[in-house]
C-alpha cells in the first residue's frame, strides 16, 4: 500500500516534494491547543496496515515533542505497520557532555525518548561532536544523509571567483570537502566562543583572494553570532561580495536584518527548517534513505 507522510507542521516545504518522490499520499491531521495549552491531535483517515511516515523539523523542539510523541504512538495504536520519522533537522545534539557538574546530558535523554516511538529515522547532516553516529544514543536503526553533494553541484555552476569559508574548526571536514569537489579555494577562521551569543572569529590573511568573492559555509545557522563575527572579519580584509550558505537555519534573535546591515549580499538554506532564505532543495538527498527503509 502506498505509504502515508503526516507533516508535524502544516505547509512544511518539503511535504509535496517528499510525497512525489516516494509516491506517498500526504496523511491528515486535526490539531489544536486547549484553553490550558495541553495538545490535542487527531488522525483524519485509516492508517491501518500501511506503513506511515512523520516529516518533522525539530528545530525549536520544546514545542514540538510532545505532539510528535502523541502522533507517533497514535499511528502505532490504530494499527500502522511501520513509523518512520524524517526529520532533516534533528535536535538535542549541543549537550552531548558534561561540561560543568550537575548538567542534564540532554542529547542521551531525549534520544531515549524518541527511540521507543519509532521504527527508524533519517536525519540530514546532525550536528555531531562528541558523539560520532546515532547510534550510540538512539536504540533504533537510523540513516544520516548529507547535502555536500548537492551544494558541490550548486558550487560548480558558479562562474565568478570564489573563496570558500569555514567559520571555524568544526566546518574544516565540510568545507574542504566542498573545495576538493568543486576546484575552489578554501580557508578556515579561528573561533573564540565566549559565551551562547559572544563569538570571535579570525581568518588568515586573504590578501592573495582580494579578486574573489567569498561564501561561507556552515551546516548549521543557529543564533547567527559565528556568521556575523566571520561575515565582519571577511569585510575588514576588503572581501566583497560575500554570501553564505548553510544546510539548517534555525536564526535566533532575528540575525538576518543584522547580518543584511553588516554587508551580507546572498543567505541560502536548505528547505528542511522552513525559512524565506531556502534555495537549496533537499529532497534529492532524503529520498533515496527513505525508500531503502520503505522497501526494507
Amino acid at each position: 500500500m502506498r505509504p502515508l507522510l503526516f507533516a508535524l507542521e502544516d505547509g512544511h516545504p518539503l511535504l509535496g516534494p517528499l510525497c512525489q518522490g516516494l509516491g506517498a499520499e500526504p496523511g491528515q491531521l486535526e490539531r489544536r491547543r486547549f484553553p490550558d495549552g495541553e495538545s490535542y491531535l487527531r488522525l483524519l483517515g485509516e492508517v491501518a496496515g500501511r506503513p506511515c511516515l512523520v516529516l518533522a523539523d525539530l528545530s525549536r523542539p520544546d514545542d514540538k515533542f510532545l505532539p510528535l510523541c502523541f502522533l507517533c504512538d497514535t499511528l502505532r495504536e490504530l494499527g500502522a505497520t511501520r513509523v518512520g520519522l524524517v526529520t532533516p533537522y534533528l535536535c538535542y545534539l549541543r549537550q552531548d557532555a558534561r561540561f560543568r557538574p550537575g548538567e542534564a546530558l540532554s542529547s542521551h535523554s531525549f534520544a531515549r525518548l524518541l527511540s521507543p516511538r519509532i521504527d527508524w529515522l533519517v536525519t540530514l547532516d546532525p550536528h555531531l561532536h562528541r558523539i560520532h553516529r546515532l547510534d550510540e544514543i538512539y536504540s533504533v536503526p537510523s540513516t544520516v544523509v548529507h547535502a555536500a553533494p548537492l551544494l558541490a553541484d550548486w558550487l560548480c555552476d558558479r562562474r565568478e571567483p570564489l573563496l570558500l569559508v569555514g567559520p571555524d574548526a568544526e566546518s574544516e571536514q565540510w568545507v574542504s570537502a566542498l573545495a576538493k569537489a568543486s576546484g575552489l579555494p578554501h580557508v578556515v577562521g579561528e573561533k573564540v566562543r565566549r559565551g551562547d551569543r559572544q563569538v570571535a572569529v579570525r581568518l588568515p590573511d586573504l590578501s592573495a583572494y582580494r579578486r574573489h568573492g567569498a561564501l561561507i559555509l556552515d551546516d548549521v545557522i543557529a543564533s547567527g553570532r559565528t556568521l556575523l563575527s566571520c561575515l565582519q572579519a571577511l569585510r575588514a580584509q576588503g572581501m566583497e561580495p560575500v554570501d553564505c550558505a548553510a544546510v539548517h537555519g534555525l536564526f535566533a534573535d532575528d540575525i538576518e536584518a543584522e547580518l543584511a546591515r553588516s554587508g551580507l549580499r546572498r543567505l541560502l538554506t536548505g528547505n528542511g527548517v522552513a525559512h524565506p532564505s531556502n534555495a537549496i532543495d533537499l529532497t534529492p538527498a532524503l529520498l533515496p534513505a527513505i525508500r531503502r527503509w520503505l522497501a526494507g
